[in-house]
């Protein structure tokens, strides 16, 4: 496998991290319209997106495997570009950490991006639990008065018999 084949699979994982991220981008939008239906849409179209995401990795892994055995050189339990960067000749270590700086930094602003629509959503909710809390009736005490403790009410005895009448 040569290195070429592991950097169209990184460029492609950018590109899926990319689309990733556009579709972050118009749920946020979304989320401050309020569209519930297009939410729901975003949302299999990201998972349709995960998915290819996983596939690619394993493809990924797949390929730094092959690379490694080619070279004759001992396979990693969990290949990952890092070690690929530090076993690969020096004109592709700069092609390979370009790419995974790239891939990184798209990664990074799709964190990003879902941490916003994460807090969106809670602030969304906190909202909706406010409306209905302020229309929703209060319930009773769940805490015992006095009174109830002790069966009867405190008040002033007031006597019943009037002696000037």
């Amino acid at each position: 496998m040569s290195i070429d084949t592991i950097l169209s699979i990184l460029d492609n994982l950018e590109k899926l991290h990319i689309s990733l991220l556009r579709i972050a981008n118009d749920k946020t939008a979304l989320i401050k319209s309020g569209d519930i239906m297009g939410i729901d849409q975003l949302l299999k179209d990201e998972q349709a997106h995960i998915a290819a995401v996983v596939q690619m990795d394993n493809d990924r892994q797949k390929a730094v495997t092959a690379y490694f055995a080619g070279q004759g050189r001992p396979v990693p339990q969990n290949p990952s570009v890092a070690t690929l960067i530090e076993a690969a000749p020096e004109p592709d270590k700069a092609r390979l950490t370009e790419a995974k700086d790239r891939l990184l930094h798209a990664i990074h602003e799709l964190k990003r991006q879902n941490d916003l629509n994460q807090k969106l959503t809670y602030q969304s909710l906190q909202f909706v639990n406010l409306s209905l809390d302020m229309i929703r009736p209060r319930p009773e005490s769940a805490t015992y008065s006095k009174t109830e403790i002790t069966g009867r009410k405190e008040t002033k005895d007031i006597p019943s018999f009037d002696s000037q009448a």
